[in-house]
């Protein structure tokens, strides 16, 4: 009686499709992702509008932000008058192109010129408010006419105002010269150039004028006699 061989068992043969036994399926393929083609036209044309915003925004936010030193009038000053240090001061704003204004560093070449217009305090002060000219003309005397409080008007007079000294009756003198006209007292015309403080005691005010000088010793002899009164023409009149 002979042997039977045993044979082991190997490793289980692959299963290949179309032989026995069940197929394994094939992995599904990744799916292709279709990637958006990029404009590069467009790409700068974004950029350089972003660019263009950031650039206008600063230069709007320097501008508003920029600042000049300035003179503004510190107190008022009346048309005519001398200015002093006193009247200005400095400032620091911003200020549109287009207004005219004096530089901070140009404070001292203001002092002891005049006012070319009433100067109100807190306001800009503009090169054409000021100016160097005289109030005594060529060939102007000054004479200085001392009245009291009642030969004067209430309103205050002040420089470059245009005024009549008007010569009034005097009671208690002989008459020298032949007397003017009933109503039509004899008056002179003059322009003020400094207004003095109230003398004190009797409160006397001494006003300074300019006028022709064929008219300054007639005027200045009227003033001696104290029969004199001061007249205020609108201002700028002749």
């Amino acid at each position: 009686m002979s042997k039977s061989s045993t044979i082991a068992p190997g490793p289980a043969a692959a299963q290949v499709p179309g032989q026995g036994g069940k197929s394994t399926p094939p992995a599904a393929a990744p799916r292709l992702v279709r990637q958006r083609r990029r404009r590069p036209g467009l790409i700068a044309l974004s950029v350089a509008l972003i660019a263009a915003g950031g650039l206008s925004g600063a230069v709007l936010y320097a501008a508003s932000g920029q600042r000049s030193a300035v003179v503004v009038v510190s107190r008022d000053v009346p048309v005519g008058s001398l200015i002093a240090k006193e009247d200005l001061a400095q400032a620091s704003i911003a200020l549109d192109p287009a207004v005219k204004s004096v530089k901070a560093s140009q404070t001292d070449s203001l002092i002891g010129q005049r006012a070319a217009v009433d100067l109100r305090a807190g306001n800009l002060l503009s090169p054409a408010q000021v100016t160097k000219e005289t109030l005594v003309g060529p060939g102007d005397q000054v004479v200085g006419v001392s009245v009291k409080p009642s030969q004067l008007p209430a309103t205050k007079l002040t420089p470059g105002q245009r005024v009549l000294i008007v010569s009034t009756p005097d009671p208690d003198a002989a008459a020298a010269e032949t007397p003017a006209q009933p109503g039509a007292p004899k008056t002179l015309a003059a322009t003020v150039i400094e207004v003095g403080a109230p003398a004190v005691g009797t409160g006397n005010i001494v006003v300074d004028v300019a006028l022709p000088a064929k008219s300054g010793p007639d005027l200045a002899a009227r003033v001696a006699t104290g029969n004199v009164a001061v007249i205020m023409d609108a201002r700028g009149g002749s």
